[in-house]
């Protein structure tokens, strides 16, 4: 089910899929801070999760033919108090180069993966030229 997504590093899932594109859109499950084996990343440091999350982002987006530029908003939920929220914010902003896709950061109760903080959606759409 995820074979071109695994190709490029991102964990192997037998429950969902990563993506589906629908002509100039790429809908997208969040991504979660695993690393390629499926291992979380970052244990207790939500910093080191949104990167994980972000550098998932990045690799899916990347194979299924998109682009940085095509983010066109992000969902960020992370578990924790304000000051946790801040120092995601500041990892997702340093990402982008202080340049972020309009976003909302929310602060949640719980995620789906055990011990996981951080999780990021966004919105992928390719605008075509002509």
């Amino acid at each position: 089910m995820n074979e071109i997504e695994t190709q490029v590093g991102l964990p192997p899932t037998s429950n969902y899929q990563y993506a589906q594109q629908v002509g100039s859109q790429l809908f997208i499950a969040g991504q979660v801070p695993h690393d390629s084996n499926g291992n979380l990343v970052g244990f207790e440091n939500p910093s080191t999760q949104a990167t994980q999350c972000l550098k998932n982002l990045y690799s899916l987006i990347k194979v299924h033919g998109f682009e940085l530029a095509d983010i066109r908003q992000l969902k960020i939920y992370v578990i924790g108090d304000h000051q946790t929220l801040v120092k995601v914010w500041q990892t997702v902003r340093e990402w982008f180069n202080y340049d972020v896709p309009p976003a909302t950061l929310l602060g949640i109760a719980s995620l789906g993966y055990e011990n996981q903080l951080v999780e990021i959606d966004a919105t992928i759409v390719r605008i075509s030229e002509g």
